[in-house]
């Protein structure tokens, strides 16, 4: 039986391993699109407007050969790192999605991104929500 007088005090731990967890993963996301040369990078923290994530990250690629070399470097990265990252629009690389479950990340050629407008959608309108 779990004692109530502890259970509070290890959510609270549990909650700041994630929360820990998520920031190491988010710089690890960061850094590999840096050094892909990654344009527009956009990085919209989720938590408290969405549960599927606690950042999603949109960025460009100047070619379809850019954009899945990326997606695959990173996908590299994160796997290294010890954690999950599955990658959805590879064949195609107009539009690649890498779900690292707490980072989700879009990567698109320019035009696409332009037509879709990920960022205006996940942003609620709101500039504060929008992180370069």
């Amino acid at each position: 039986m779990i004692d109530p007088a502890t259970a509070p005090a290890s959510n609270r731990a549990a909650s700041k391993d994630k929360d820990e967890a998520a920031e190491m993963l988010h710089a690890l996301v960061m850094q590999s699109l840096d050094d892909d040369q990654a344009q527009e990078v956009i990085s919209i923290p989720l938590e408290g407007k969405s549960n599927i994530a606690d950042y999603m990250i949109v960025a460009s690629g100047r070619s379809s050969r850019q954009v899945a070399s990326m997606a695959q470097k990173l996908a590299e990265r994160i796997k290294k790192a010890g954690r999950n990252a599955r990658i959805e629009g590879l064949p195609s690389a107009d539009w690649v999605l890498i779900d690292a479950e707490d980072v989700i990340v879009h990567l698109f050629r320019p035009e696409v991104r332009s037509f879709y407008n990920l960022e205006r959608m996940w942003a609620f309108g709101d500039d504060d929500g929008v992180a370069h």
